[in-house]
């Protein structure tokens, strides 16, 4: 997830595994002529999750980076994960505080003119993470909800990972135009069912999609902004556009994400 105000400097919404081939496929964020500097501003993560990280050290090249995280998720990764000692140099890191508002600044100190909201969501810090170092972290650090403002005044909430629906946050959903959603399941037991063994979605901190205590329930008095499923499983029957629960999901008023999606506020 990619955003800007210009199409000048890009800020990156995480940074998954799969980040230079998302790259190449969006011309946007290819380096310019003769020059190995690409249009990426800086990252915002909201987590410690691999997916949401891992592509930070595919940009060692020693091109300085602007990395937006909480503290916690700061020493998560570059204290207990030896591999991102390589882009320790290159990483400018500034502090995401939940509840405390921020521009979005590139790393040479350009402003983007979009506001940046994190909010806690009640989630856990990620399975990696040695069991005593996140005892000792603080909770609100583990897991973030962004809500994002463009200078229009429009707003979109970004949320891949989330547990469970909470009223401390649910506001922010209901004003926003855009809602990014966590859609990685669509039920709970669904990776064990495929194959034959894991942990729940809840014990992975997703809540799935279906059931009464699922994201289509509880979301289900949405009118405002426009719902998109994201973070999708390959083992989630809603990428079938044929399946039920593709249909189930289009009828609620939802969207499943898909690579290319692009959105103006």
């Amino acid at each position: 997830m990619a955003v800007c105000s210009g199409h000048a400097s890009w800020f990156l919404l995480s940074a998954s595994p799969d980040l230079p081939r998302q790259i190449e496929a969006f011309p946007e964020l290819h380096a310019a002529t003769q020059s190995r500097e690409t249009p990426i501003a800086a990252f915002v993560l909201p987590g410690g999750d691999l997916d949401q990280i891992l592509g930070l050290i595919m940009l060692r090249e020693s091109q300085p980076l602007r990395v937006y995280a909480t503290p916690s998720n700061r020493r998560i990764i570059m204290d207990s994960n030896i591999i991102f000692a390589m882009v320790r140099k290159q990483i400018t890191w500034d502090e995401l505080t939940a509840g405390k508002d921020l521009e979005l600044v590139s790393v040479n100190g350009t402003r983007s003119g979009i506001q940046c909201l994190p909010f806690a969501i009640a989630g856990n810090y990620p399975h990696y993470v040695d069991t005593a170092l996140a005892a000792s972290l603080p909770a609100q650090d583990a897991l973030l909800g962004l809500r994002l403002e463009a200078p229009s005044g429009r707003r979109l909430v970004y949320m891949p990972g989330v547990p469970s629906v909470e009223d401390t946050w649910l506001e922010y959903l209901k004003t926003s135009d855009l809602l990014l959603f966590d859609g990685t399941f669509w039920t709970d037991d669904e990776l064990i069912r495929v194959q034959g063994s894991g942990r729940t979605a809840r014990q992975m901190g997703h809540m799935p999609v279906s059931g009464q205590d699922g994201s289509l329930t509880r979301l289900a008095q949405l009118e405002r902004p426009r719902k998109v499923y994201i973070h999708v499983n390959n083992t989630n029957p809603i990428l079938d556009e044929d399946s039920p629960e593709h249909r189930s999901v289009r009828e609620a008023g939802w969207e499943v994400a898909c690579d290319g999606m692009e959105f103006e506020l």
